[in-house]
C-alpha cells in the first residue's frame, strides 16, 4: 500500500517539473480517407498540365479505396457483434447447469429420491407399448405395461423400484421399448431426462451440454425441464 502511495506521489510531483523535452505525439501508420484525398490533391497540384491526370483512372482510385475502407468498417462491426453474441451464449449456458435435457437414450438413471422420467417415440398406433428396464447383469428388473397408443412421443416415469416393489441399486440401467401391432413387437426409440453437469460454448457449435450419457449440442435437445 505504502509503494503505491510513493509512486502516485512521485509521478504527481514529476508532473510539476519543468519538462525540457517535447511530449513524443503518438504515430499512426494508418492511412485515412482524408490522408488520401491530400495526396491526390497533392498529385493533381505537381501534375504536368499537357498531360492531365485521367478522370476515370481518378475515380477508380476513390472508388477502392472508400470500398475498402468500408469493408474494414465493416469487419470491425462484425467482429464487435460476434463477440456480444458469445457473451450472451456463455451467459444463457450458465443458466442451464442442474436443469435436466430430455435426450435421445437407451439408457436410465436412477437414485435417491430420483424420479426418472423420458419419452417413447410412437411413430404408428400400438396396441400394446411396453417399457422393459435392464440392469447391468442383462436381468430383468422392471416391465411397465403403457397400454394402446396412438403416433407421438409418450411419457414414462419410473420410481426406482424393481417388479417386487423393491428398491434397486443406484446406477444406469437399460431400457427398451416395444410396441405390438397385430401380433407383432417392433422395437421403438426412447429418450430419458439426463441432469446438465456443465455446459461450455463451442464457436462453430453453439452451446454444449455435458451430462452422464454424454455431450450433445443445445441445438439437438428435445426439452429442457
Amino acid at each position: 500500500m505504502s509503494n503505491d502511495v510513493n509512486s502516485a506521489t512521485s509521478s504527481f510531483v514529476d508532473s510539476l517539473r519543468w519538462q525540457d523535452n517535447k511530449v513524443p505525439t503518438e504515430k499512426n501508420d494508418e492511412l485515412k480517407q482524408e490522408d488520401f484525398f491530400a495526396l491526390l490533391t497533392q498529385q493533381l497540384s505537381f501534375q504536368d498540365p499537357s498531360k492531365p491526370a485521367d478522370n476515370d483512372q481518378m475515380i477508380s482510385q476513390m472508388t477502392n479505396f472508400t470500398m475498402a475502407e468500408g469493408i474494414s468498417n465493416l469487419n470491425t462491426k462484425f467482429e464487435s457483434l460476434a463477440a456480444s453474441m458469445t457473451s450472451n451464449s456463455a451467459l444463457q449456458a450458465s443458466t442451464l447447469i442442474g436443469k435436466k435435457a430430455l435426450l435421445e437414450s437407451d439408457t436410465v438413471e436412477v437414485g435417491p429420491g430420483m424420479q426418472s422420467r423420458g419419452s417413447i417415440i410412437v411413430a404408428e398406433p400400438v396396441e400394446k407399448l411396453t417399457l422393459s428396464i435392464i440392469n447391468d447383469k442383462n436381468e430383468l428388473v422392471r416391465k411397465i405395461e403403457l397400454g394402446e397408443q396412438t403416433t407421438g412421443a409418450k411419457r414414462f416415469e419410473w420410481d426406482g423400484l424393481d417388479n417386487n416393489n423393491e428398491p434397486v441399486p443406484a446406477g444406469e440401467y437399460t431400457i427398451k421399448a416395444e410396441g405390438q401391432t397385430n401380433g407383432k413387437f417392433e422395437a421403438l426409440p426412447t429418450a430419458t431426462f439426463r441432469n446438465i453437469d456443465s455446459v461450455n460454448v463451442n464457436g462453430s457449435q453453439g452451446i454444449i451440454i455435458n451430462t452422464k450419457a454424454g455431450a450433445v449440442r443445445l441445438s439437438d435437445v428435445a426439452e429442457i425441464a
